[in-house]
């Protein structure tokens, strides 16, 4: 496979993805303090990590998508032109769908 470099990259980001989000989950679910002072400290923590936590998961379908197009070989296809994604972009962009032109 000619993205093989790009695979085990996206496949360890999957797994560093997946790690963080699970530690979100935990920490959100975790048990409250009961001082109302230190429940608004965490509301407003809990607005940071919700923040995270939706980057995260749009994260984990990009890089889920990206294996997928590699798994079905349509990876490095720009989806608007269909032209080739120059390998250099994908590397250091291995979620890019366009290429540079159409990204623009």
């Amino acid at each position: 496979m000619p993205y093989d470099e790009i695979a085990a990259q996206l496949q360890a980001r999957l797994e560093t993805l997946t790690n963080r989000l699970n530690s979100i989950k935990r920490d959100v679910t975790r048990a409250r303090p009961v001082d109302s002072g230190e429940q608004a400290q965490e509301r407003e923590n809990d607005e940071v990590v919700d923040a995270i936590g939706n980057e995260t998961r749009i994260s984990l379908r990009e890089v889920r998508a990206a294996l997928d197009r590699i798994e079905d070989g349509s990876y490095g296809e720009c989806e608007i032109c269909g032209e080739e994604i120059p390998l250099g972009r994908l590397q250091a962009l291995p979620e890019a769908t366009r290429c540079l032109n159409c990204a623009q």
